[in-house]
């Protein structure tokens, strides 16, 4: 049974604690199945007999509707029973999960990762907005660590448990899919026995179904041009311009209808306030690190050093142990202090100095200093990416709570997506000319221009140090990079006015005694 609420309404520690677990449960397997498919990737679309553009979209289609649906997901919470909708979001996981992991082409997992990307978007969402309808701003702090370090676990640890998975011959590829309904299945139910949440019934609901589309379809558009400019076409092409033309008209479009609607899915009065604007900068910054951390890291370890995708999970624990120390201490002293300011200024230059460090990397830089600088990383994620959140989530009434939560998450998922894209074209235009050049000093033919194969094993030795060393040293060109994007975080976490976390659950409520806390 339960532990009884409080005499003032709020839930006690231990309810709390009940319904976080199943919410951290389904967050845990929704941020899995985005990371766990990184290193079986090859299999995979060999198994499928799919091609190179359907290589990047098994990963590019989840991310796109999760990014598309979050705000929609948000508003949605402001307007209906958050509970339902949380569990609305599970179900679509759990049948997109399924289908993934019975796809007979290349074509049907990506469609079914599509869908699959909805429910994850809502999770994302909504697990943050629930969190923000049962405990105050001031209490949150302590268990926003435990909201990092499973954020943290799901990024780091996917790569690795992806791995073991292609490497056990009795489970196969199809497990990376399979894997996560289980968990989410028994995380329907946890919620369904545990999660309380007060609802505010409101009466003549109206939902913005143009402006929701709007956002949709211009995010979308977005989405795709990051993922094939570079690569199908030039930057500077018709291609270029027919897609950023239109994703900037159907997104002013969707700005005009926001600015009109009854009850918009993204109100502008809250992306004007000043601390959710420059929460939304420094997002972006967040959202390169977990994203971007993840994806070429784990690519430096296997290619540019030669480590298997099990050995390359386990090289990039330093990152998810200072993500989760940092989530939970700074957590602590947050709620302790009621101060969230100092915590986010901290975090983003620690997260500038650690990109920075990873920018000297090479292909034979020790492992002791990668791990250094990512433990660095981590600690400035760490401090600044659940924190953000709470600052917007503290300057908003509690009937705002969904849209200004997926807002800050939208962002910072956009961002993500657009500095890995990037960051990507970057990193494979660095290394084309690093092995073109080369592989022409040491007298090697070139073929396929200049990038050869990557089946690393049955290049010839003097090929693979080539290739291995080219990796190795353009990894660090695009940290540098990330630095430099992330001093845009550190100047807009000094830009946010002194924050003190409130005590109530909602604007205006009356601040509980010292004698009735959330414990």
């Amino acid at each position: 049974m339960s532990a009884p609420a409080t005499t003032d309404g709020t839930m006690s520690h231990r309810q709390v604690l009940e319904a976080l677990s199943g919410l951290l449960l389904v967050l845990f397997v929704a941020m899995l199945s985005g990371t766990v498919v990184s290193t079986a990737l090859p299999q995979i679309i060999g198994a499928l007999n799919g091609s190179q553009t359907q290589y990047t979209w098994v990963v590019t289609a989840t991310l796109l509707t999760a990014t598309a649906a979050t705000p929609i997901w948000g508003k949605l919470a402001d307007l209906f029973d958050k509970k339902t909708l949380v569990q609305v979001a599970i179900v679509i996981f759990v049948v997109g999960s399924a289908i993934s992991g019975f796809a007979q082409s290349a074509g049907q997992l990506i469609a079914a990762r599509a869908f699959q990307g909805i429910g994850v978007g809502g999770l994302q969402a909504l697990v943050q907005v629930v969190i923000a309808a049962m405990i105050p701003p001031r209490e949150r702090g302590r268990y926003n660590g435990y909201l990092g370090g499973v954020m943290a676990l799901a990024t780091v640890g996917g790569p690795l448990l992806g791995g073991l998975i292609v490497d056990t011959s009795w489970l196969g590829w199809r497990w990376c899919f399979f894997i996560g309904v289980p968990v989410a299945v028994i995380a329907l139910f946890v919620l369904q026995a545990t999660l309380k949440v007060r609802t505010v019934r409101r009466e003549n609901v109206k939902i913005d179904y143009l402006g929701a589309s709007l956002i949709a379809v211009g995010v979308s558009v977005l989405l795709v041009w990051i993922s094939f400019v570079d690569g199908s076409f030039a930057w500077l092409s018709w291609q270029t311009f027919a897609m950023v033309g239109a994703a900037v008209v159907l997104l002013g479009a969707a700005i005009a209808v926001e600015a009109r609607a009854a009850e918009p899915v993204v109100p502008l009065r809250i992306v004007k306030q000043r601390t959710t604007a420059l929460a939304i900068l420094a997002s972006v910054a967040v959202g390169m690190a977990m994203f971007g951390g993840a994806v070429f890291l784990g690519q430096y370890f296997q290619i540019g050093r030669g480590y298997t995708p099990t050995e390359a999970g386990l090289l990039t624990i330093p990152m998810m142990v200072g993500v989760l120390g940092a989530s939970i201490v700074s957590g602590r002293l947050i709620t302790k202090t009621g101060r969230v300011k100092p915590y986010i200024v901290v975090g983003a230059i620690t997260l500038v100095i650690g990109f920075f460090a990873l920018g000297q990397i090479d292909h034979a830089t020790s492992l002791v200093l990668v791990g250094g600088a990512m433990l660095l990383v981590g600690v400035g994620v760490g401090m600044t990416m659940q924190n953000l959140v709470l600052a917007v989530q503290n300057t908003v009434p509690l009937k705002d709570i969904g849209a200004a939560s997926s807002t800050i998450a939208f962002f910072r998922s956009l961002g993500g997506t657009i500095g890995v894209s990037v960051l990507g074209a970057v990193l494979a235009r660095r290394v084309e000319t690093a092995i073109t050049r080369d592989l022409t000093a040491a007298g090697i033919p070139v073929t396929g221009g200049g990038g050869g194969s990557l089946n690393l094993n049955v290049l010839p030795d003097a090929v693979q140090h080539i290739i291995r060393a080219a990796y190795g040293d353009a990894t660090g060109h695009i940290f540098v990079i990330s630095a430099a994007i992330a001093v845009v975080g550190v100047v807009a976490a000094l830009l946010l006015k002194p924050i003190t976390l409130r005590s109530s659950l909602d604007l205006g409520e009356a601040q509980p005694t010292e004698a009735t806390p959330v414990r």
